[in-house]
């Protein structure tokens, strides 16, 4: 649009010139009330003067000022046929208003009273010049200064007394100080004071503002004072405009006060940018940049001018304005309405587009495609107003622009080019707010959109083909655009509000007092206050990202999230509640497509009186699943529960005695422990909580089991047990004794741990390969490796199988043939 104004101030520029041809129509106008003085001089002198007279002068005046004086070097009439010759004429016109001082001269002209024409033989010449001080001076004085005066030539001019018009077929020439031209064909009519240029106008403008006018035909009017071209086009070195029609209005000291163009009202403007331009300067050979091309139309263009220097105050574009710049960076401009004011030297300062005012900028056209995993790749940038008004910088830069009524941002995926990499269809974000106000910067000498800022009632709609409209709101945005065009990101502030659009089982929703959305990844970054919700999950957290292709989100900083709207599950256990599940983290990646979520660093998984922590854990809210990883410094931890039986048993222990049971004898060998004779064990009632770690745990509350992977360590008041893996079984909350709530915390019904199992009590130490715990009983099974069992008091014991009981000190070891029972006792010296 800038280059675009530029030319019409060239062309405003171009109508000093055509004010010659104003002041051209005005000296035909002058010429024929000279030729009106020439009919008259026969009758003046008689008809019967056959000598020559030397030194004629002849004057006519209004009775109080000179209107126009005739002088030749002598006059010279024929009796045969009444003829008349003048020569060496000079006649000096000076208006009504003595505000002229115009000359016309030439060497001969020649007057025919049958025909009633006066002709000019051969060649005319016509010097117009201004004389405002004229009526001040006196009578036929010359003015101090001639002050650039017009020069006009033509031959064979014909006036005929009778009608009071002038014509001729020959070419005319006229010259000022700041342009020259021709044309062919005069012709003026003394009735309507009408002088009409033929064809073929051709006006040559020099000095900086260097441009042609051609024009098929034109007409200049004293009453109303105006010129009319025909079909006018103007051309330069940078392009060229055109019209239909072009009306010139002058005011009545012959300056242009008014230009009207209407019909197919075009410009063309050609430029070189960058490297390409300087080395255009130079004229070598380097290359060049590709030139940039804008073309311009409108149904009718109107140019104000004020001061005696013709300067430009105002010009209006109307009718399906459009712009249409090519090159690197595409542009498009439309506007029913485009109003640009001038000042100084018509330098451009406020362009004013009305009535449905759009800007489309598209994607430079060596923008790189979207990069793989990223939703979208270069776009294309549109503007929609009812109103757009911009201020410009130097007469030819965009410096800020502001709009009026309901605004619109358009964000566009720029179409690949064909053969190249294909970028994801249908990508669209649309942005509105109530006023949108844009600051343009000026880089590598291109004019280009930076930042715009929109205010109030922000809304930010994103949508793709097959998919939802993804929305945020908010009183605020920025936008921030990047050099090759396209938009690097917009920022929303206060009460930002988001939606994914999904249905309420599926919706994504988030909050925060900022967002920052980047079109290139479609990436919406919240922070401060930062709240996302999605089917029943909300988290909290300093910073959260959500992808608004993908609906995947990001959380960091203090992160915590709350999963609510759960359903009891009757054969679930740790987390078979309806109670809400909170976890805690530093950061979290949740998955929209399937439900997963991460947590990572210190994570806590809590319902009700379960607990899981560990460096990271992954939760599967559909299935209720959970994957959580530690490390050996930083372990996967729970704890977990089983109910004590209020009861005394008695208990019948044997004495404690060594042997050594054949290797020979089939069937399996059964010894009892040391026992420190008959006694009573009393198991106490409530619940034992039991702290188990590992490096990895992963959990189906379907299955109700936890697998543990990884140094496993159970801990309980009275044992410790180690192993390399482990799986815990719970009690379904169906047949937890006593109807216990759903809130309590889940209860072990058994565990099985595999490899390397060490069991640690106070007075022993049990090893095996397997080991199997039943809560119900508080019994150890142990086997493989093959088991052994050490008391400190009775020594250690081996067998196929060991089975001992957590809160007494039976022990029950079974051997086989192959495989006897062996128990060493220290002896003491």
């Amino acid at each position: 649009m800038t280059l675009q104004v530029y030319r019409l101030r060239r062309l405003l520029a171009a109508t000093t010139v055509l004010l010659t041809v104003v002041v051209a129509g005005m000296y035909f106008y002058a010429r024929s009330r000279a030729i009106n003085v020439l009919k008259e001089v026969p009758n003046k002198i008689g008809y019967d003067i056959k000598q020559t007279a030397s030194g004629f002068q002849f004057s006519k005046s209004d009775g109080k000022r000179t209107l126009f004086t005739i002088q030749a070097s002598d006059l010279k009439q024929f009796k045969l046929d009444g003829r008349a010759e003048l020569h060496n004429v000079n006649i000096v016109l000076y208006g009504r208003d003595s505000t002229r001082f115009d000359q016309i001269y030439g060497n001969d002209f020649a007057y025919d009273p049958k025909t009633g024409d006066v002709t000019a033989k051969g060649d005319v010449q016509i010097d117009l010049v201004a004389n405002p001080a004229g009526l001040a001076s006196p009578d036929q004085s010359t003015p101090k200064e001639l002050t650039n005066p017009i020069h006009l030539k033509t031959r064979d001019l014909a006036f005929n007394r009778e009608t009071g018009n002038a014509s001729t077929d020959a070419q005319v020439e006229f010259r000022t100080p700041q342009a020259s031209g021709t044309a062919v064909g005069v012709k003026y009519l003394s009735k309507s004071n009408t002088l009409t240029l033929g064809s073929q106008i051709h006006v040559v403008l020099t000095g900086t503002n260097a441009a042609v006018i051609e024009a098929m035909h034109g007409i200049i009017t004293n009453e109303p004072r105006e010129i009319v071209l025909d079909h006018p086009r103007l051309e330069r070195d940078g392009g060229t405009t055109e019209a239909d029609r072009a009306v010139f209005h002058l005011g009545t000291d012959n300056h242009v006060e008014r230009v009207l163009a209407t019909g197919n009202v075009s410009t063309q403007t050609r430029s070189l940018s960058g490297k390409g331009a300087a080395s255009a300067n130079r004229n070598d050979s380097a290359e060049t940049d590709p030139a940039q091309e804008i073309r311009g139309r409108a149904d009718q263009a109107e140019f104000l001018l004020t001061g005696k220097q013709d300067r430009l105050r105002q010009a209006t574009l109307s009718g399906n304005v459009h712009f249409d710049q090519t090159g690197p960076q595409p542009m498009q401009g439309d506007a029913g309405r485009v109003i640009m004011e001038f000042a100084g030297q018509n330098q451009l300062q406020k362009v004013h587009a009305v009535d449905g005012a759009h800007l489309l900028q598209r994607a430079a056209g060596g923008s790189k495609p979207a990069a793989k995993g990223l939703a979208t790749g270069p776009q294309n940038f549109e503007l929609t107003a009812p109103v757009i008004d911009f201020t410009v910088a130097q007469g030819h830069s965009l410096q800020h622009a502001v709009t009026s009524g309901a605004a619109q941002i358009t964000i566009a995926q720029a179409e690949a080019a064909p053969g190249g990499p294909q970028t994801s269809p249908g990508q669209r974000t649309v942005v509105t707010a109530g006023k949108f106000t844009a600051e343009f910067a000026t880089s590598q000498g291109k004019n280009r959109l930076a930042t715009i800022h929109g205010a109030p009632d922000v809304r930010v709609v994103n949508s793709g083909t097959g998919q939802p409209d993804r929305i945020s709101t908010s009183e605020s945005v920025a936008a921030v655009f990047l050099p090759q065009g396209g938009i690097d990101s917009v920022t929303q502030q206060g009460n930002v509000a988001y939606t994914d659009g999904q249905g309420p089982d599926k919706r994504m929703q988030a909050w925060a007092n900022a967002a920052r959305y980047s079109p290139v990844d479609q990436m919406l970054v919240l922070t401060g206050n930062s709240r996302v919700a999605n089917g029943g999950m909300a988290t909290t957290a300093k910073t959260i990202r959500i992808n608004r292709a993908t609906g995947d989100a990001l959380a960091e900083g203090d992160v915590k999230t709350t999963y609510s709207e759960l359903k009891e599950q009757p054969d679930g256990a740790l987390l078979a509640s309806s109670s809400p599940i909170h976890v805690t983290a530093r950061s979290m990646t949740a998955h929209n497509s399937g439900g997963v979520t991460l947590y990572s660093g210190k994570a806590r998984l809590w319902q009700d009186a379960n607990i899981i922590q560990a460096p990271s854990i992954q939760f599967d809210r559909d299935r209720r699943f959970v994957t959580a990883q530690g490390t050996p410094t930083e372990p996967v931890q729970t704890i977990l529960v089983q109910t004590e039986k209020a009861q005394t048993e008695k208990v019948q222990t044997e004495k404690a005695q060594t042997e050594k049971v054949p290797t020979e004898k089939a069937g399996p060998e059964k010894s009892p422990a040391a026992g420190k004779g008959q006694g009573h064990a009393t198991r106490l009632s409530g619940s034992s909580p039991i702290s188990i770690t590992a490096t990895k745990l992963t959990y189906a509350d379907s299955e109700r089991r936890i697998h543990y992977e990884g140094g496993v360590v159970a801990k309980s008041s009275d044992f410790t047990a180690l192993a390399k893996t482990a799986d815990a079984y719970l009690l379904p909350h169906s047949q937890i004794a006593g109807n216990q709530s759903f809130a309590g915390p889940g209860q072990l019904d058994r565990m099985v741990a595999q490899n390397d199992i060490v069991i640690q009590q106070t007075n022993r130490r049990a090893e095996g390969q397997k080991l199997v715990y039943t809560a119900a009983e508080d019994k150890f099974v142990l086997t493989g490796g093959p088991p052994s069992i050490f008391d400190a008091e009775h020594g250690k014991i081996t067998g196929v199988s060991l089975t001992f009981f957590r809160r007494d000190d039976r022990v029950l070891v079974e051997g086989e043939a192959s495989t006897p029972v062996v128990t060493q006792t220290r002896v003491a010296r």
